[in-house]
């Protein structure tokens, strides 16, 4: 389960950025996460939580972005939501030419006192 490494990359970013801002408690984190990142939200969200009892993170509020994945067929001009990489158009059932969106993976913010 590598959402539990990302999960400990994701706290270590935080607490960098923290301890280099002066923040000595985190109170809220946003972290994007693209539909099509390769990351299971609800793991990762489990495993974030579990590893940040013992941190500056403890009594912050995950906040989980979800983020659509967007195919785009060249075929017939078309953008189209995808749930899963291998989603083809619904139009024209052709393989998209270009993900447009849903590899997201990123902290977005996070605030604190």
């Amino acid at each position: 389960m590598h959402e539990l490494s990302l999960a400990t990359d994701v706290i270590n970013l935080v607490t960098e950025e923290a301890k280099k801002n002066g923040v000595s408690l985190v109170r809220e984190i946003l972290i994007e996460v693209g539909d099509l990142s390769g990351v299971e939200a609800d793991a990762f969200q489990w495993a974030l939580e579990l590893l940040i009892k013992e941190t500056i993170l403890k009594d912050a509020e995950v906040r989980l972005l979800r983020t659509p994945g967007t195919g785009f067929c060249k075929a017939c001009e078309r953008e189209f939501e995808m749930r899963n990489r291998l989603d083809i158009c619904p139009r024209c059932g052709s393989f998209p030419s270009e993900i447009r969106g849903g590899q997201e993976f990123r902290v977005v913010s996070m605030t604190g006192e």
